[in-house]
């Protein structure tokens, strides 16, 4: 009979005080092997103090955790070589360049210079192989900082925050490497600001405040639990709000409520099928757009709108 497959990370009560800050507060995480899952959260959240506790980096003040059923703390020597990790900040030898770097964080893991070179090449940096590492921009530091966490080909990855700082195409380029790292069996877990990232990357997810997981599940069935209203707007000017607002009424379409800034008229409901059959009546679909609630939607509601610095 087959064993059964142990949980890449089990976490439970995970707590961590820094003077009269509790950072983290009696976390609790299962992530499954070869799922990819998301820590959100605001500034402060306790985000990165739990991605450290569960890399091995930080020892809590209480709690249990397991990698592949092994204790990560005190540092254990049979984990490393099965973990990557790409920190929040990261800072490079001096007078080394790019390829230097790699090969020698390959080097810690015997794995040989060509596979090192290989996965500058996956992480868009093979152009700047002979550039010294700080003078690299932050968004090529971010990628060589992530592919020093990989080179070892890790089972488990952790990434702190991987496209801060990178413009949209270096960004979607990434998205398709995590997603191919994943794809290949590996278990990764990041955490983010970026709520589209969030969505498109992450099989699960779990928004924290203030030390504690406040929400766990997959993005999609999130945003459904909502149960926020459906916007759908036309383009301004082809039915007049008081005319939209009377036909509405006729065809017992619920709205709530009726918005034209004289860009776009916006009507939301949360029925909006007999909606859309009302415009389509009038002939005023132009610039239609049909948005429902988003992940962001459920992260404010859950943390509350309030800047955080």
């Amino acid at each position: 009979m087959t064993a059964a497959i142990k949980a890449a990370i089990k976490a439970e009560d995970l707590k961590k005080r820094y003077g009269h800050i509790q950072a983290v507060d009696g976390v609790s995480l299962t992530i499954e092997t070869g799922e990819f899952y998301g820590i959100l959260g605001p500034n402060g959240a306790g985000k990165t103090t739990t991605l450290e506790i569960l890399e091995g980096v930080r020892e809590p003040d209480e709690g249990r955790i397991e990698l592949f059923g092994l204790s990560p703390w005190p540092r254990n020597t049979k984990l490393l070589p099965r973990i990557g990790v790409q920190f929040q900040a990261s800072s490079f030898y001096e007078r080394l360049t790019t390829r230097e770097t790699i090969r020698l964080f390959a080097s810690f893991y015997r794995i040989s210079a060509r596979e090192a070179d290989m996965w500058l090449e996956r992480v868009g940096l093979s152009e700047f192989a002979g550039v010294h590492a700080e003078k690299l921009s932050g968004g090529q530091a971010q990628r060589l900082s992530i592919a020093c966490g990989l080179v070892h080909n890790p089972e488990l990855v952790f990434l702190d925050e991987p496209t801060a700082g990178l413009d949209p195409q270096s960004r979607r380029n990434l998205w398709d490497l995590l997603r191919d790292i994943n794809r290949e069996g590996r278990t990764v877990v990041l955490t983010t600001h970026y709520m589209d990232e969030a969505e498109i990357l992450c099989d699960r997810v779990s928004v924290m405040d203030h030390g504690k997981v406040l929400r766990t599940g997959p993005p999609a069935a999130l945003v459904r639990e909502l149960d926020d209203t459906v916007r759908v707007s036309v383009e301004s000017g082809l039915v007049s709000t008081d005319a939209v607002r009377e036909l509405l009424a006729a065809g017992n379409a619920e709205i709530s409520a009726v918005e034209d800034d004289g860009v776009s008229l916006t009507l939301s409901t949360r029925v909006p099928g007999p909606v859309l059959s009302v415009l389509a009546a009038q002939g005023a679909l132009r610039g239609l757009q049909v948005r429902g609630a988003t992940l962001e939607d459920v992260f404010l509601q859950l943390t509350g709108r309030e800047l955080r610095t």
